[in-house]
């Protein structure tokens, strides 16, 4: 069932999310002090790619003040706006029944995009 979730989504969006997410971590790592946001931005791309089957878990050895401070600097800087997407987008997709699995892979991808610093990907 994973599988079948991940090609639609591949092909009904989830392509263009991941493209979208690459190349801002693709600017993003033009800068020395942007290195840090860039992969995550790249890793969270790598997700929104295929988000059927993988869960957003807190990370066991978070790196302490360093990550809030991070995530403090991602939410002013554009972070809340990208998670504010995923959000309406996840709550339209919830609107139908049929979307509602891809509703639920967009709020996913809303925790990660927001706080993207001491969390990490699980995959089942």
């Amino acid at each position: 069932m994973k599988f079948i979730g991940n090609i639609i989504w591949f092909v009904f969006g989830g392509l263009l999310i991941s493209l979208g997410y690459f190349l801002g971590g693709l600017v993003l790592c033009l800068t020395i002090v942007g290195i840090p946001f860039g992969i995550k931005v790249m890793r969270l791309g790598a997700f929104a790619l295929w988000p059927f089957g993988g869960r957003v878990m807190p990370r066991e050895n978070p790196v302490g003040c360093l990550s809030t401070i991070l995530n403090i600097i991602w939410i002013v800087f554009g972070g809340i706006e990208v998670a504010f997407a995923h959000l309406v987008t996840g709550v339209i997709f919830c609107i139908t029944i049929i979307g509602i699995p891809f509703g639920l892979q967009h709020f996913k991808l809303m925790t990660l995009a927001l706080v993207p610093f001491g969390h990490e990907i699980v995959r089942n």
